[in-house]
């Protein structure tokens, strides 16, 4: 009673509008923006032509119906408490060109739509978010040719990639720099989705990196201080549809990707949709070769208006060599400081085709989702994701020091093989309660949640054995074949292992409305983590992670002004002493501050941009203390990343779509025992300067209509992959990669011509 009585009331005091829209045939007219100027209350139109906008004040009113490429018209409207208004407008425009225009805008919307129900685990408009977060749509790796994830990743601000997919067991897929600390995607609609090879993008819609550390919402067994990176995947739609794409391109690049999606029945409550890929590429250098097989089928089904099922599958067969990894002996001074000394050649792989790993993966999950009333909804997720490793996997390590006449040689590696055969399996499940309801008079949007997160490593492959020496740039005495790389590793042990760990948590987070401009979020996690072993090794850990924000907006819906602090955390393994005593830690935390502003500039949100400020002190790490008996632990070393970044998307005229990303990022180990680290910036931080650019254009009208244009690219300032006291620096330098597009559509038809590293 104490909750429904404010809410009559408030109805009581408030009148609604209701808007129909047809074009100048008489047609009804869909996905027009109708909103009231005075307050930027709105919504679109169904397929009706008609939108509805309740809890309107009483009084008079501008309203602006519009569309991308369309003509704003404006309406005076009064409204009435306890009444509603109607507003009818024509278009000037008949059925065909709204539909021309609204698959332009639709492309020009998803570029630029930054709108996301992952980033705070609810509905929450960018501007509302104290976090920042960045967004790269399906449209716009359409455009740039994206047929990888490492190339679409190439559009967030502050993320530059530390070193592509191995395809070993654990952790296999690419690692990135975010914020100064690694990251990889682990995360599928919110869930664990790993993977230990390369990603097909044929069923993203669009990957989102969540910047800072999220340990409130996502716990830490997926995740970085630096962020984390989410997949969401292709859904269905209540029509037939679909695509065919054909990719061809240098180094025997063939892929072919079918998207099909269908209503089941005739009142389209039973939609499916299914993406596939077939993507066949070699290398650049003289060996190496990927091999992709793609399925991906969505179901949904909607019971009634308040349960409706959602099933997803994504079956991945994968294959290929592992790119060179070079690893520098770390227990003498570098030979060489760069890429150009050591005499390197960038087209030698040091491999065989023959050996291959083969890296399977399945994910699928499941979801329910159920109103349970006008404020609260249910939504049930569960996720089961494989992923294996199985074959060869190679590296190169630095033996120079032990060969005769050092230090007057050329640098020499040996290569070490193994042959993997291992699996990781998760297990993730969510119940997750989101409300929407008003306290007071003041509006309260919630999320509490439970999660289960369950991982199993299960390692039968071999051990480590080296297969010849390599003379950088010079002669390479390995036996590169299936049976002898077999007959050496015979000898060697298997690396037998099965590990588990289970994670049990709690969430709640509360978006809170002080005043329509004014928002305060306050958030926390109860994580309790069991590393599931039952002989001496087990133990386990129990985490509390706050999380705080503030949004202020000077115009509403235009312009935020936000701060926040965000805390992750890592759970941290006992160690034994010199004594043999066993020495239990608490678990490594790191807690960010960051404040900015997120603009949304001109009408439809054409400007869409997020300015930042952030430092992350990394707190409550582990030094060493000694050695031998005396050796012992303390827990107060200390590592912090401070850095700024713009991220800016702009649809400044029909068909013209500008992307631009600037970040700089600082990071030092502040505390440790390890004088070969103190005071230096941590190996796998990244460039400190990155700059990403993009800028399209397609013509509208006219003889040239369906030309379109693209060119853009990447900068990174230089990149210390070494830098120890003992061994030096060596330094990847600072790049620049341009890359250019042409494209010509034809009503149902595209075809485009990409160049990439122009400049080579």
């Amino acid at each position: 009673l104490f909750l429904v009585a404010p809410l009559a009331l408030f109805a009581q005091q408030t009148g609604s509008l209701k808007g129909t829209i047809t074009t100048a045939d008489g047609q009804p007219a869909s996905s027009i923006s109708v909103y009231l100027k005075e307050t930027k209350k709105g919504g679109t139109t169904n397929e009706k032509g008609q939108v509805v906008i309740n809890r309107i004040t009483p009084g008079t009113y501008t309203v602006i119906i519009s569309a991308v490429g369309l003509n704003t018209q404006q309406r005076t409207v009064a409204i009435l408490a306890g009444q509603e208004a109607n507003v009818e407008v024509l278009l000037t425009e008949n059925e065909n060109d709204l539909q021309e225009v609204a698959i332009q805008g639709k492309k020009d919307s998803k570029i630029i739509n930054k709108e996301s129900d992952y980033v705070a685990r609810m509905p929450l408009k960018n501007l509302e978010n104290p976090q920042v977060y960045s967004v790269v749509s399906s449209e716009l790796m359409k455009q740039q040719l994206v047929n990888n994830f490492d190339d679409a990743i190439k559009n967030v601000p502050g993320l530059d990639k530390l070193w592509s997919s191995t395809g070993r067991a654990g952790d296999g897929a690419g690692y990135f720099s975010l914020r100064g600390f690694p990251v990889q995607p682990t995360l599928v609609n919110g869930l664990a989705g790993l993977t230990n090879g390369g990603l097909d993008v044929a069923n993203i819609e669009r990957i989102e990196v969540l910047k800072g550390p999220s340990g409130t919402l996502f716990g830490s067994s997926l995740i970085s201080y630096g962020g984390l990176i989410n997949l969401v995947t292709k859904r269905p739609y209540d029509s037939f549809g679909g695509e065919v794409s054909f990719t061809t391109g240098s180094f025997g690049l063939n892929r072919l990707t079918v998207d099909v999606n269908t209503p089941l029945d005739k009142e389209k409550n039973i939609l499916l949709r299914i993406n596939s890929a077939y993507h066949d590429e070699n290398s650049f250098q003289d060996q190496g070769f990927k091999k992709n097989r793609y399925f991906a089928p969505s179901l949904s089904y909607k019971v009634n208006d308040k349960l409706s099922f959602l099933f997803n599958a994504e079956i991945l067969s994968a294959e290929g060599t592992n790119p060179t990894m070079l690893f520098f002996d770390r227990s003498t001074t570098l030979k060489v400081t760069n890429l150009k000394d050591l005499g390197y050649d960038p087209k030698r792989s040091y491999t065989n085709n023959n050996l291959s790993i083969k890296n399977p993966t399945t994910n699928i999950q499941a979801q329910a989702l159920y109103k349970l009333s006008d404020q609260w909804t249910s939504q049930t997720v569960v996720s089961r994701s494989t992923a294996k490793s199985d074959g060869y996997y190679s590296y190169l390590y630095e033996v120079s020091q032990y060969v005769p006449g050092f230090p007057n040689i050329p640098s020499i590696f040996q290569r070490y093989i193994t042959k993997l055969n291992a699996t990781t399996t998760t297990t993730d499940l969510q119940q997750n309660f989101n409300g929407d309801f008003t306290i007071g008079g003041l509006r309260n949007r919630v999320v509490v949640g439970v999660d289960y997160f369950n991982r199993v490593n299960i390692d039968n492959g071999t051990g480590y054995a080296t297969v010849g020496t390599v003379a950088v740039g010079g002669d390479d005495t390995g036996v590169l074949t299936v049976p002898y790389v077999d007959s050496v590793l015979v000898a060697q042990p298997g690396q037998i292992s099965n590990t588990q760990q289970r994670t049990y948590s709690a969430y709640i987070s509360n978006v809170l409305n002080i005043t329509p401009n004014f928002l305060a979020m306050v958030s926390v996690r109860l994580d309790h983590f069991d590393n599931g072993l039952v002989a001496s090794g087990k133990y386990t850990q129990t985490k509390l992670s706050p999380k705080f924000g503030l949004v202020y907006q000077p115009v509403k819906d235009r312009i935020s002004i936000f701060g926040n602090y965000m805390n992750g955390f890592s759970n941290v393994q006992p160690q034994l002493d010199g004594a043999n005593n066993r020495v239990t830690f608490r678990p490594e935390q790191a807690n960010q501050l960051e404040f900015g502003t997120k603009l949304n500039v001109l009408e439809n949100n054409r400007i869409v941009a997020t300015l930042s400020y952030y430092s992350i002190s990394v707190t409550d790490v582990v030094r060493t203390i000694g050695g031998g008996p005396t050796q012992t632990f303390l827990q107060d070393g200390k590592n912090s990343s401070r850095g700024f970044e713009a991220d800016i998307t702009a649809n400044l005229a029909e068909g013209l779509n500008i992307i631009a990303g600037y970040s700089r990022n600082t990071s030092n180990v502040d505390k440790t025992s390890d004088a070969d680290y103190l005071g230096r910036r941590p190996e796998g931080a990244g460039p400190k300067n990155l700059v990403n650019a993009w800028i399209s254009y397609s013509i509208p009208k006219g003889a040239a209509k369906g030309l379109g244009f693209g060119f853009g690219g990447n900068y990174a300032s230089e990149n210390l992959i070494v830098n120890r006291a003992t061994m030096g620096q060596f330094i990847l330098p600072s790049y620049t990669v341009l890359n250019a597009s042409v494209s010509y559509a034809v009503k149902a038809f595209t075809v485009s011509l990409k160049v990439d590293n122009l400049t080579d």
